[in-house]
């Protein structure tokens, strides 16, 4: 006699999730397996965990009512010459840095917020 994957399922769906719970437990110690080692195995996103980024993009949104402030900024941050960082910061949205860590990042996006600029990183 064979049991199907539907009778399995609607035995399981009649449980309490106490139960389930030690269904679950006695499954792994019967198979010396983990259900989230099997998800994993199975190629599922067990909670979101993807591979951690570690190189972001700061890219210039815009530069409110303080121009020349962020201006000096932008000088500042990335070296340019007065008209670059000129051009560069009338021509947002644009990039800044591309590829650096999330502490330069983050510190390069806090200094021109400070100077008036809207700023992501991606």
């Amino acid at each position: 006699m064979s049991i199907s994957k539907d009778d399995i399922l609607n035995a399981i769906a009649e449980m309490s999730v106490m139960d389930v719970v030690e269904l679950v437990e006695a499954m792994e110690e019967k198979f010396g397996v983990s259900a989230a080692a099997a998800v994993a195995v199975a190629g599922g996103d067990a909670g979101g965990a993807a591979e951690e980024q570690t190189e972001f993009d700061v890219i210039l949104t815009g530069f409110g009512d303080k121009k020349v402030a962020v201006i000096k900024a932008v000088r500042g941050a990335t070296g340019l010459g007065l008209k670059e960082a000129k051009e560069l910061v009338e021509g947002a949205p644009k990039a800044l840095k591309e590829g650096v860590d999330k502490a330069e990042a983050e510190e390069l996006k806090k200094s021109l917020e400070e100077a008036g600029a809207s700023v992501e990183i991606k």
